[in-house]
């Protein structure tokens, strides 16, 4: 698959310390896209940004917390002076804590609400400007939202996590009233089981070892697999917008 048409674009990946975030980042480098790396963890961000640079491409490293407003701010300040208006965003920070609603954990309902709605929603407030700009001036601009399998479809004891992506789903769905007949594109994707950091983030061991043997019932999806789709997805022509793709394991019903 050729995506040249990536060249030169500039992005802004959240979630890239690890994870979709981290193999979306380097495969978009890959294609000469300019990438600014926004996630916590600092010194994973400097490795990749160094292993991207290695490789030929450009990175920037922002350590950045997405359920911090100030965190966001000054980001976006930093990405701005360095690489001007951003023309693709892809929000991949999220976090996955799953419990019994009866066990009351009011902590990890806040951390996945800050982190996977309200998070997205300040990259979003963010960087929206700059979409639009890039679009009036007829370039091509991207919003992509990695949300989840669990927006639609009911598992035991991940209710929130599920309520979650849900609104990140339904979100993207609105966004695209707002924004598409600006020649802004939004796409929501939605994979099922994949192979990321998120399953380590469980203290339920129960829980964790139910995920265990998904992973060996299954054969879940990797990480490159979500980033090859986006590539995809943002290297069609501008008038194309692939709207939402739910992306699972052949296995995963």
């Amino acid at each position: 698959m050729s995506y040249d048409t990536l060249t030169g674009r500039t992005a802004v990946v959240t979630g890239a310390a690890s994870g979709m975030g981290e193999a979306t980042a380097r495969l978009l480098a890959s294609h000469g896209v300019r990438v600014a790396l926004l996630a916590r963890r600092a010194e994973r961000l400097t490795q990749l940004a160094s292993e991207i640079e290695a490789a030929g491409g450009q990175a920037l490293a922002v350590v950045t917390d997405v359920t911090d407003p100030a965190s966001v701010e000054a980001a976006t300040a930093r990405v701005h002076a360095a690489y001007g208006q951003v023309d693709l965003v892809v929000n991949a920070a999220g976090v996955m804590l799953p419990n019994p609603i009866t066990d009351g954990r009011s902590d990890e309902w806040q951390r996945m609400l800050d982190t996977n709605v309200a998070g997205a929603l300040r990259v979003i407030r963010a960087f929206t400007p700059d979409l639009i700009a890039v679009a009036e001036s007829g370039r091509t601009a991207d919003l992509v939202n990695v949300s989840s399998i669990g927006a639609h479809i009911p598992f035991p004891n991940y209710a929130v996590y599920g309520a979650t992506k849900a609104a990140l789903t339904y979100l993207s769905q609105s966004l695209r009233t707002e924004l598409g007949p600006r020649d802004v594109r939004v796409t929501n994707i939605e994979p099922g089981l994949t192979d990321t950091e998120l399953g380590g983030h469980i203290d339920n061991a129960e829980l964790s070892g139910q995920l265990d043997g998904m992973f060996d019932a299954l054969t879940g999806l990797s990480a490159d697999d979500i980033a090859d789709l986006i590539a995809y997805t943002t290297s069609r022509a501008r008038h194309v917008n692939l709207r939402q793709a739910i992306v699972l394991p052949t296995r995963q019903a």
